[in-house]
């Protein structure tokens, strides 16, 4: 694959995007002020759910120049949103079968041309706050021992 070609980590970050999207609409109402999209966070726990990893800076740069480069995602103001484009990719794609749904994604962006490269960059302290705010989010709050709370006396 070419320099130019497109990379399995544009495919994961863009599963993540697209998984990460659609986790959240449920819960948004119609006459919310709060933008349509996720947060960087978001994309990178669903990032590392799919792939046991949280994506470097680099890689989540490159991969969302070439995504907003196609016209399949946007980005303002923090907030990543999938455009229709990128929805009709997505309810296009073919069924995984034995594949993942990031190599099925990842066979269909290399029969499409060849990204363009948008301008857009991930701030290295933006990513290390994305990450932090993930890790944070991500430890499970300590349950309650029911001892001692048994109420007998």
């Amino acid at each position: 694959m070419g320099e130019n070609g497109w990379r399995w980590t544009d495919a994961w970050i863009f599963v993540s995007l697209v998984i990460a999207s659609g986790a959240g609409r449920h819960r948004r109402a119609a006459a919310s002020r709060r933008p349509e999209g996720v947060r960087l966070a978001d994309v990178l726990s669903t990032a590392d759910h799919l792939n046991q990893a949280i994506p470097q800076r680099h890689e989540v740069e490159a991969a969302v120049r070439r995504l907003v480069g196609a016209g399949l995602v946007s980005v303002v103001d923090g907030w990543f949103r999938i455009t229709a484009e990128g929805e009709r990719l997505w309810r296009t794609r073919p069924s995984a079968g034995l594949a993942t749904t990031v190599d099925t994604v990842q066979g269909v962006l290399s029969r499409r041309h060849a990204p363009a490269s948008a301008e857009w960059s991930l701030d290295e302290a933006d990513h290390a706050a994305a990450v932090q705010e993930y890790v944070v989010r991500s430890i499970p709050t300590p349950r309650r021992s029911p001892e001692g709370h048994s109420g007998a006396h």
